[in-house]
C-alpha cells in the first residue's frame, strides 16, 4: 500500500507489523514522533504489546534487556544525548546476546547544544557490539527495521541491529512509500522463538561474573560472530527483495561506479544528495559516483574494497568527527585497502550539527582531495571561525 508519510509515523508502524511484545523508551527530540506513534497505537488497542513508560534512556534499554532475555521481542528508540546515557546497556545487551532492535535517530552530541542532524552520537557507540544499518530515506527505514529482526534473531548471530536514520532530515519529512501488509510480514518475520531465555523451570544465569580465565575467549566469540553476520545481513536483504520486491543494496550499494574516476562515499540521506550530484556532474562529462554505506557494522571492508579499487581517489564524506584522530570510516577503509590496492582515500567532515551539505560542499570536498588534501573540514565559514 502506498502512503504519503512521516518518517517517524513510517517507522512506527513497521515496528507494530513487526509484532513487537515490548516496547520501552524515553522521549527525546527528534525521535519523539516514533515512540509517540507506537503508544498511541497500543492505547487505541491497535498494536498488542506493554508499553513501559520509564524516567530516562538508561532505564528504556534496560527494561528492553529484560524483556528481550525473558524471550520477548522488544524495541525503543533514541538519540544524542540519551543515546549516551544508554551506552552502560548497550554493550550489556550486545555481551549478553540480545536481539533487540532500536532506531537510533542521529542528531548531534553536546556541547554546543544542537538538535540538528549528524551521525556523532551512533558512530560513538559502534564499538558496543551492535550491527549498525544506516538508512538512505524513509522507505529504506522501513524495510531495514522489518530487515533487522530477521537478522538480529537469527541463530547464527544473536546480536542486536541498530537502525540508524538522520533526524529531522526522515523523522520530520513525509516521504511516498510502500507499508507492507501484515500478512507478508508475517511470513518474512515469523514469532520470535528465543533458543535461550530466563525460564524458572530451565533456569540459567545471563550477564554472569567471569575472570580472566574466560573473558578472553568470550569477546573473542562475540567478534567472530558480529563479522559473521555480514554474510547474513546479505542474505536477509536478498530474501527481503524476493518477499517485497525492493532492493536497496545489502552491505553496500553503488551508484555509476563502473567507470569513475572519483568515487565518493557516505551514509544515510547524504547518499541521496550524492546521487543527485553523480547525475549532474555526469552531465558535465564528470566521471564520478557513490558507494552507499548501508552496513557500517560489521564494515564490509572486502566489498568497499572490490567497489572502490578502479577509482583515481575516493572521498569519504564524514557526518562524525573522532577528535584527535582521524575520519572513521576513512580510516576503516584505508585499513580494509592496505596492501590490496593504491587507490587514496581523503576524508572531508561535512554537515556537522546539521549544517547543509551542497553541491558546493561536494565540489570543495573534491576539489581538495584531488589537489592532494587527506583530512579537513569542507563548508567552514570563515566569520565564525574569526568569531571564535
Amino acid at each position: 500500500m502506498r502512503k504519503m508519510i512521516e518518517g517517524s509515523r513510517a517507522v512506527a508502524e513497521a515496528v507494530a507489523l513487526c509484532r513487537p511484545d515490548v516496547i520501552s523508551a524515553y522521549p527525546i527530540t527528534p525521535q519523539t514522533h516514533i515512540v509517540e506513534d507506537l503508544s498511541q497505537m497500543v492505547a487505541d488497542g491497535q498494536l498488542d504489546a506493554e508499553y513501559i513508560r520509564v524516567e530516562s534512556e538508561h532505564s528504556a534499554a534496560s527494561a528492553c534487556l529484560g524483556a528481550v532475555a525473558a524471550g520477548s521481542r522488544a524495541y525503543s528508540a533514541t538519540t544524542s544525548q540519551g543515546m549516551m546515557l544508554m551506552i552502560e546497556v548497550l554493550y550489556n545487551i550486545a555481551g549478553m546476546r540480545l536481539p533487540l532492535v532500536i532506531t537510533g535517530v542521529n542528531r548531534a552530541l553536546s556541547a554546543p547544544l544542537s538538535i540538528w542532524n549528524d551521525q556523532q552520537d551512533t558512530m560513538g557507540i559502534r564499538d558496543t557490539g551492535w550491527l549498525q544499518l544506516y538508512a538512505e530515506n524513509s522507505q529504506d527505514a522501513l524495510d531495514m527495521h522489518i530487515q533487522a529482526y530477521k537478522i538480529a534473531e537469527d541463530d547464527r548471530v544473536l546480536l542486536p541491529v541498530m537502525v540508524c536514520m538522520d533526524g529531522f532530515v526522515l523523522t520530520h519529512t513525509y516521504e511516498s512509500v510502500d507499508m507492507p501488509e501484515q500478512e507478508q510480514v508475517d511470513a518474512f518475520l515469523p514469532r520470535y522463538n528465543p533458543l535461550y531465555r530466563l525460564d524458572p523451570e530451565d533456569p540459567y544465569t545471563l550477564g554472569a561474573f567471569v575472570g580472566p580465565e574466560a573473558y578472553h575467549e568470550v569477546r573473542y566469540v562475540l567478534q567472530q560472530d558480529c563479522l559473521g553476520a555480514k554474510e547474513v545481513v546479505k542474505e536477509v536483504a536478498r530474501d527481503f527483495q524476493k518477499a517485497f520486491g525492493r532492493w536497496s543494496g545489502d552491505v553496500i550499494d553503488t551508484y555509476h561506479c563502473d567507470d569513475a574516476e572519483t568515487i565518493v562515499v557516505a551514509l544515510g540521506t547524504l547518499v541521496g544528495t550524492l546521487k543527485d550530484w553523480v547525475d549532474a556532474r555526469r552531465a558535465e562529462g564528470q566521471k564520478v559516483g557513490v558507494v552507499k554505506l548501508r552496513c557500517f557494522r560489521p564494515f564490509p571492508g572486502e566489498e568497499l574494497v572490490e567497489a572502490v579499487s578502479g577509482a583515481k581517489q575516493v572521498v569519504v564524506l564524514e557526518k562524525a568527527v573522532s577528535v584527535g584522530a582521524q575520519g572513521i570510516v576513512a580510516s576503516e577503509l584505508r585499513s580494509a585497502l592496505y596492501g590490496k590496492a593504491t587507490v587514496p582515500v581523503a576524508c572531508s567532515f561535512v554537515g556537522l550539527g546539521g549544517r547543509d551539505i551542497t553541491f558546493d560542499t561536494i565540489d570543495e570536498a573534491c576539489k581538495r582531495a584531488g589537489d592532494g588534501e587527506t583530512e579537513f573540514f569542507a563548508g567552514l565559514r570563515t566569520e565564525v571561525l574569526e568569531e571564535a
